[in-house]
Parts: C-alpha cells; sequence; structure tokens
C-alpha cells in the first residue's frame, strides 16, 4: 500500500513539472508572436542599408513598424522584414542613409499599437514561477501529518547492513596468519550451532569479543569468516553511523539495532571501529548529555541487558583499544579481547598461499622467500602485494605471474611505485647515490645491524631512491646496541653527503625525523637513558579525544623535558660520529657502490655482495644503461 502512493505521488510531480513546461512553451511563443507584428508575412530580412537603397529606388510602397519589427511592402508585392534598434526613428535612420525628404513622401509610413494581449501574456509568463512554487507548498501542506512523522521515525532507524544467512560468502580457510585468533573465535562458532550443550554445562555464550590489532591486520575479514562459519545472520555497522548532530538519534539507531538483533536470533553484529563511539566519558570534550556519551550509555546498557540465552553476539574492532571507556571493556560486555598482531614469516606466507588462489603463478615463484623479504606486512599489505604482481604480470603481457613481477610488485607496495620517467640531474642522481651508498656501508660494517637487502637510486613514490635491511629472521624485541645501529645507519646518508661535498642536501629530512623519533623512543620508553635508567619519562600528554599532535601538554617539569632533549641529542651525536667514522674508514667501497648504482641503478643479492668485496661483475648482472 505504502508502495502505490509513493507511486502515485512520484507520477503527481511528474505531471505538474510537464504542465509547468508546456504552459511556459506556449506563452513565450504567444509572447512571441504578439511583440514581433500581429498576421505578419513571412518575408526575407534586409538590413537598414539596403532597406534605403530600396526606397531610393521607388521600390517600397509601405513600411509597418512595431516594436523593434518592421515589414517593408514592395512594388512587385514582395515583402522584407527588417530590425530597428530599440528608441531608434525609423524615418531619421533612413535619412542619414541619404533618403531625401520626396523620397520618403512616396512611403506610406504604418507605427502599430502595442498589442494589451502581449503585455498580458508577458505578465503571466513573470507570474507563472510564483505560482508554481505556490502549488509546492499547497500540496506539501496537504500531505498527511502521519507521513511527516514517519520520516521523522526514520531518522532513528540502525543502518545496520544485513548479510543473510552464510551471506558473507567467507570460511575460516580464506583468513590466514591468525591461528591463535581464529582457535578463540572457533568457540563462538560454535556456541552458535550447539546453544544447548555449553548450556546443559551452565557455560553461556560470550556477550561481546572486541579485536584488536593495527590496520591490516584481518579484523574484519575475521568477523566475517565467523559469520560464515556459524551460518547465522551477520548485522555490520561502523561506529561513526551512531554519531549524529541530534541529540538522541545514536541511542535510538542502538536501540532499534539490538532489538532487530534480537528477532533474527542467533546472529552476530559487527561493530566497525568502535574507538568512534566508544571513547571514555568525561575527557573534557562535551558535557555529560552530549550524543556521542548518550550512544555509548545505550551500548552498555543493550549489552549488559541481554538475556544469557539470545544468541546474540557482538563482535568489535579498533586499533586504538586504549582510547575506549572501561566499562565497555569489563566482563559481562566484551568478555574477550583478541589481538591480532603482524604476522610472522609462516603467517605471511599462509596469507600469500591464500591470495594466490586462482592467480596463475610461474614455476619460479617462491612463496617463502617472498614471506621472508614482507618482515612487517600486514595481512592487507600482502594481498595488495599478490593483486599489484598480477596486474603487472597483466600490464607486460605475461601468460603467468613470475618473480620478477612479485618483487616489484614488494617494492611498490613497500616504497611506493616507480617512476622511471621522473628525469633527475646527473648531479641530483650522483648525489642520490652517494647517499644512498652511505646508508649502505653503515649497516654493512655496523656490528649488530640487520644485512643490506637491496638499494636502488630509482625514484620511487616521494623518495629519490631507498636502501632496505633485512634481518635473518622474525624477531619481537630490540636491544639498545640493535637501536643504535639503526641511529647510525639512518644518518649514514647525511654523513655520506658531508664527507663527500663538504655540506648537505635536503635529501636526508625523512632520515633524520626518523633518526629523531627512534631517539626518543629510547630514552623515554625503553629505558635506554644512561642518566634517567629504565623510567617512562613521557614528555606530553594529551586527552583522549584529540589527535596526537593537537592540544599536546607537558608531562613532566622544564629541568627534566631539558634533560631529555640532551640525552636525546647525544644519542644522535654518538650514532652521526659512528657513522663518520665508518664511512670514513670503507671510503672505497662507497666510491665503488655509487659507480654501480650509476651504471646498474638497483643492486641486490650476489651483485650487491660483489660489490662490497671488490670483486668484478659477471656480463649476465650488468643492466642496460639508465635512458637519459
Amino acid at each position: 500500500m505504502d508502495n502505490k502512493q509513493g507511486d502515485t505521488g512520484w507520477w503527481t510531480w511528474i505531471l505538474i513539472g510537464i504542465g509547468y513546461l508546456v504552459t511556459c512553451v506556449l506563452i513565450s511563443v504567444s509572447v512571441a508572436m504578439w511583440t514581433s507584428g500581429e498576421g505578419a508575412p513571412v518575408a526575407p530580412t534586409i538590413s537598414l542599408d539596403e532597406l534605403a537603397r530600396e526606397v531610393k529606388a521607388g521600390n517600397i510602397r509601405s513600411v509597418q513598424v512595431a516594436g523593434q519589427h518592421g515589414v517593408a511592402s514592395a512594388s512587385a508585392d514582395r515583402w522584407y522584414s527588417f530590425r530597428i534598434s530599440a528608441g531608434s526613428d525609423l524615418l531619421s535612420v533612413l535619412r542619414a542613409y541619404g533618403v531625401s525628404s520626396d523620397e520618403l513622401a512616396r512611403v506610406e509610413y504604418i507605427v502599430a499599437e502595442p498589442s494589451p494581449i502581449a503585455g498580458f501574456t508577458q505578465a503571466i509568463a513573470s507570474l507563472l514561477p510564483m505560482l508554481f512554487l505556490a502549488i509546492l507548498a499547497f500540496l506539501a501542506m496537504r500531505r498527511p501529518s502521519e507521513d511527516v512523522n514517519d520520516q521523522i521515525l526514520q531518522f532513528g532507524k540502525s543502518r545496520a547492513r544485513r548479510f543473510a544467512f552464510r551471506g558473507t560468502g567467507t570460511r575460516f580457510q580464506d583468513v590466514a596468519g591468525t591461528d591463535e585468533a581464529k582457535q578463540e573465535l572457533q568457540e563462538i562458532v560454535e556456541f552458535l550451532r550447539f546453544p544447548r550443550r555449553f548450556a546443559a554445562l551452565g557455560a553461556r555464550i560470550p556477550r561481546g569479543v572486541l579485536l584488536i590489532g593495527a590496520p591490516g591486520t584481518g579484523k574484519t575479514l575475521l568477523s566475517r569468516a565467523v559469520a560464515g562459519e556459524a551460518g547465522v545472520p551477520f548485522f555490520s555497522i561502523a561506529g561513526s553511523e551512531f554519531v549524529e548532530l541530534i541529540v538522541g538519534v545514536g541511542a535510538s539507531r542502538v536501540r532499534d539495532l539490538f532489538e532487530e538483533a534480537k528477532r533474527n536470533a542467533p546472529c552476530i553484529v559487527f561493530v566497525d571501529e568502535i574507538d568512534a563511539v566508544g571513547r571514555r566519558r568525561g575527557a573534557g570534550q562535551g558535557s555529560g548529555s552530549d550524543e556521542r556519551e548518550q550512544t555509548l550509555n545505550q551500548i552498555l546498557v543493550a549489552m549488559d541487558g541481554f538475556d544469557a540465552n539470545t544468541g546474540v553476539v557482538v563482535i568489535a574492532a579498533t586499533n586504538r583499544p586504549d582510547v575506549l571507556d572501561p566499562a565497555l571493556l569489563r566482563p559481562g560486555r566484551f568478555d574477550r579481547q583478541v589481538v591480532l598482531a603482524a604476522p610472522d614469516s609462516n603467517g605471511r606466507r599462509a596469507i600469500l598461499e591464500v591470495h594466490a588462489r586462482g592467480k596463475p603463478l610461474a614455476r619460479d615463484v617462491d612463496l617463502g622467500c617472498v614471506a621472508n623479504l614482507t618482515l612487517g606486512l600486514s595481512g592487507a599489505d600482502l594481498a595488495n602485494l599478490m593483486n599489484e604482481g598480477a596486474i603487472l604480470a597483466a600490464r607486460r603481457n605475461h601468460a603467468t605471474i613470475d618473480m620478477s613481477d612479485l618483487e616489484e610488485a614488494m617494492d611498490r607496495v613497500i616504497a611506493g611505485p616507480e617512476y622511471r620517467s621522473r628525469v633527475l640531474s646527473d648531479a641530483d642522481r650522483v648525489l642520490t647515490a652517494y647517499h644512498e651508498g652511505g646508508h649502505a656501508i653503515v649497516m654493512r660494517y655496523t656490528p649488530f645491524h640487520d644485512p643490506v637487502q637491496r638499494i636502488t637510486i630509482v625514484p620511487h613514490g616521494e623518495e629519490g631512491g631507498y636502501t632496505r635491511s633485512l634481518p635473518p629472521e622474525d624477531r619481537v624485541y630490540l636491544t639498545r646496541n640493535q637501536l643504535e645501529a639503526m641511529l647510525a645507519s639512518a644518518l649514514g646518508g647525511h654523513a655520506a653527503e658531508r664527507l663527500v661535498y663538504g655540506e648537505t642536501s635536503t635529501r636526508a629530512h625523512n632520515d633524520i625525523r626518523h633518526a629523531t623519533s627512534l631517539a626518543h623512543d629510547m630514552v623515554e620508553r625503553y629505558g635506554m637513558s644512561h642518566h634517567f635508567g629504565p623510567v617512562a619519562v613521557n614528555q606530553t600528554q594529551q586527552p583522549v579525544l584529540l589527535g596526537r599532535e593537537i592540544g599536546q601538554q607537558r608531562a613532566c617539569a622544564e629541568a627534566t623535558a631539558e634533560a631529555i632533549d640532551n640525552e636525546v641529542r647525544q644519542l644522535l651525536d654518538e650514532g652521526y660520529a659512528r657513522a663518520v667514522q665508518v664511512i670514513t674508514e670503507h671510503r672505497d667501497v662507497l666510491e665503488r657502490l655509487t659507480d654501480a648504482l650509476l651504471r646498474v641503478e638497483t643492486l641486490e643479492g650476489a651483485m650487491l655482495e660483489r660489490v662490497f668485496r671488490g670483486e668484478p661483475q659477471r656480463s649476465a648482472e650488468v643492466h642496460h644503461e639508465p635512458a637519459a
């Protein structure tokens, strides 16, 4: 019934619009006819100069003028039309063109009075828009008040998207690299499938599961897999969709969402980025009655008010658990917190195998090698890597995806796409080669540093080149010796520029920022300062609701902050001095690296090792000369 009424309303508006357009066209045509002269015959148009010549030749019997339009009757029953500018006198214009008074006397001159009907139609045409708006207002006022109330109530309805039974299409076999998290969530699937078995032992289904992890670790994918395995309806909504400007709308949407979930139980409600609505209350932003806090209060009541056997499980995801309200995290609301960390080598290989399904791989592709070279990448990064490899293979008209496609895809994911078309001067290329060579030498000859894996001076992303090191195995922790070696290597490019040129360039700006941030972490977070010892001395604190750099305040005394700055400066000076020493001792290696990079642009693997050792290159390894 409602659909029929909606269709009728649409047809009414369409007919009104068509009638309005037809009326405007008819009135415009009528105005044009009346203003151009009533009953005037159709005749060729001539200029006033030509009309004057015809009058002087005696070929014109009469002239009729109506406004700016005129019609001249010739002696041989021919008609001419002409136009005259507003406010001009036709007789004066003809005299200006050389027509004498005697010649004008032979022509009958008629001036038509403006038609009252034309004035009337012009007035109607000017009133039509106002009339149309009045009709619209009248029709809007005639609509039933019940329809308006229904629209207002719809504003507070839940906007969750529902996926029907097995509608997500995702299973646990489509998720890899998170074995422990899958094991935790497998019990949720068993609860939803066989609730009576657990109820017989007095167990209750967990009301909520909070997935915590960095972006790209698979929180959303894992929740969809839970719904696919359990075979129950799956409601998905973002935390920001609860928050509106009008107070009370978010709470209304929460109530509507959980009521719908109860009607479809057993089911799963997934709230993505719950930190958008679940931030700590009373953090100095807004008052106790603001919209976000009202919405959070309703979520707390809805989750804790569930019946133990309703079969509704709330799964939420966040990468900022530190900002969530403690009342939201307590058992009874989110009973379980599952942490999704970055995958290790075995996990990365499993993820690559999942995303390699349906992609033809060449025989030289070793996913285990790719997994070892992609330390620190998340599941989303690895999925993007395989997709980029397929795109590159298609771009090169390959029948299969080979290892070179995946290697370039790694560079695109880690450092950004190559820009070989970017024109660099010879001086910039040489400076880039010395800069990257300085990083590589410090990495190579500094104890406790990871081995150098790849050097390139091909522009990637915003950088003119990069040097990448790779640890021999996955690790979780870093020692002070390793961090000091990383500080020295970060400043190696800057040190190489100073040793070679006697000055530095803007090329090292990212290196300096990274080294400074690392030194601050060593002093403030890791307790690696000789002055402070094992003490966390955070310089700044920030409100929960604000960003990282907005509204920061000092959390220590001025003397302590000054001591922190001195410790950071000391670490940077020591790292820079070590970089200068290493590069000075191996200046010949720096020259060899620079020459090789200018010749082949990219060094890695055995070829890079031969350059370090000073061995001659093999002819098969010499790349083509870079284009000028």
